[in-house]
């Protein structure tokens, strides 16, 4: 990989279901250790092209460019395999499994008792690598025992980071993150991407909440029918503007698309 290069790269994708064309010939680029706000109106395709990065759908059309070369993802898996975790904004949790089992849902580390023959939950060892990634990420909790129904809205979304990163993730897209949090959650949510950024993770916030964009990103895209209508450091823009380009309004004269002004 080129030093300065883009970690992931997506030229030109374009994905359609039926006769609804989700996506026309979309760009995205997201370098290392940078928070990408990923903007746009329902149905812009936002979405559509996460689950592409991340092994969900395919594209008919485009490419995705990791590291420098080009990388064909045919099912979640593959695109795990090269560090690219996804939160929903379900978070996909187990509510009556605790902090530790959540994070080690699916891939829980066990211990030979009998060779060959049967193998027990190894929860010492896994209780260890859940507070070594919480402490890691700056994570208060309680007890990481406690059942995730029982966690705050903003605590299950660290819970959900947690899990992200402890497959080694290199890039974690966030789903609306903040949508259901109350103020003060929300402020430990972007403190925790900040964090991530921090460890030199890569972050892709899709939200529909300007102002938490604007308060930890460093760059700024907004989709717009499919395409990209705006790509430009969040230094270089206001929120008017970035609504302007969500809503397709008079831009009084700005380009189609700005990147790197």
């Amino acid at each position: 990989m080129t030093p300065g290069a883009p970690l992931v790269e997506m030229r030109g994708i374009v994905k359609a279901f039926g006769a609804v064309e989700a996506l026309r010939g979309a760009d995205l680029t997201l370098g290392v250790a940078e928070v990408l706000g990923l903007v746009g109106d329902n149905a812009a395709g936002k979405s559509t092209l996460m689950k592409i990065l991340t092994g969900v759908h395919r594209p008919d059309a485009g490419e995705i460019v990791f590291e420098g070369r080009a990388v064909a993802f045919h099912s979640p898996r593959d695109s795990r395999a090269l560090g690219i975790e996804m939160i929903y904004q379900n978070l996909a949790l187990a509510p009556n499994l605790d902090v530790v089992g959540n994070v080690f849902l699916g891939r829980e580390r066990t211990k030979r008792v009998l060779p060959r023959v049967m193998e027990w939950l190894d929860e010492r060892r896994m209780d260890a690598e859940t507070r070594k990634i919480l402490d890691r990420l700056k994570i208060r909790m309680d007890s990481v025992r406690a059942p995730v129904a029982r966690l705050s809205g903003g605590q299950q979304q660290a819970v959900a980071i947690a899990r992200a990163v402890s497959f080694n993730a290199r890039v974690v897209v966030m789903d609306e993150p903040t949508a259901s949090l109350a103020v003060k959650e929300v402020g430990k949510v972007l403190a925790l991407v900040s964090e991530l950024r921090a460890k030199q993770v890569s972050v892709i916030l899709i939200s529909h909440r300007l102002q938490d964009v604007f308060t930890v990103a460093d760059r700024v895209m907004v989709l717009r029918g499919g395409r990209g209508a705006l790509d430009t450091r969040i230094g270089d823009t206001t929120m008017d503007e970035v609504v302007k380009y969500i809503v397709g309004a008079d831009t009084g004269g700005l380009s189609h698309l700005a990147s790197g002004r």
